[in-house]
C-alpha cells in the first residue's frame, strides 16, 4: 500500500502556537484555515490614568510639607507608567465572527504570527 497522507506545511511554530496550511492552534484552541477570512494585528491600549494621577499628586506634594510622600508617589507613578504595556492581539475574522487568537505584550511576536496566518491563508488557495 502506498502512503497517501499529505504532510502539512508549517508556516510558524513555537511552544504556544502552530500555524499550518490547514490549522491555527493557539492556547488550546484550533481554528480551521478554511474558516478564516482575514487576520490582523490589533492593539489594545491600557489605561494610564491612575499612573498619571499618582505622578501629579506626587508633584503637588513636593511643593508642600510632605516632600517624602511626594517623591514616593511620583516615583511609584513613574515606575508604574513605565511598566504599563499595551496588549497586542492576533484578531481573526471567520464565518463565526471575530476572535482573539493570541494575546501578548510583544508586538513583534504577534506580527510574526499574523504574517504566518496570512501566508497560510494565501497558500490554501
Amino acid at each position: 500500500m502506498e502512503n497517501t497522507q499529505v504532510q502539512e506545511k508549517i508556516f510558524y511554530q513555537d511552544n504556544n502556537v502552530i500555524v499550518t496550511q490547514s490549522r491555527f492552534i493557539s492556547g488550546g484552541k484550533t481554528y480551521a484555515m478554511s474558516n478564516i477570512s482575514s487576520v490582523a494585528l490589533f492593539k489594545k491600549t491600557k489605561s494610564r490614568l491612575f499612573q498619571i494621577l499618582l505622578i501629579i499628586v506626587g508633584v503637588v506634594l513636593l511643593f508642600g510639607d510632605n516632600k517624602g510622600y511626594g517623591i514616593a508617589l511620583a516615583a511609584i507613578g513613574g515606575i508604574a507608567l513605565y511598566l504599563t504595556k499595551d496588549d497586542y492581539i492576533v484578531r481573526i475574522t471567520s464565518n463565526a465572527g471575530e476572535a482573539d487568537g493570541l494575546i501578548s505584550k510583544d508586538q513583534k511576536y504577534i506580527q510574526k504570527v499574523v504574517n504566518a496566518v496570512n501566508s497560510a491563508i494565501i497558500h490554501r488557495g
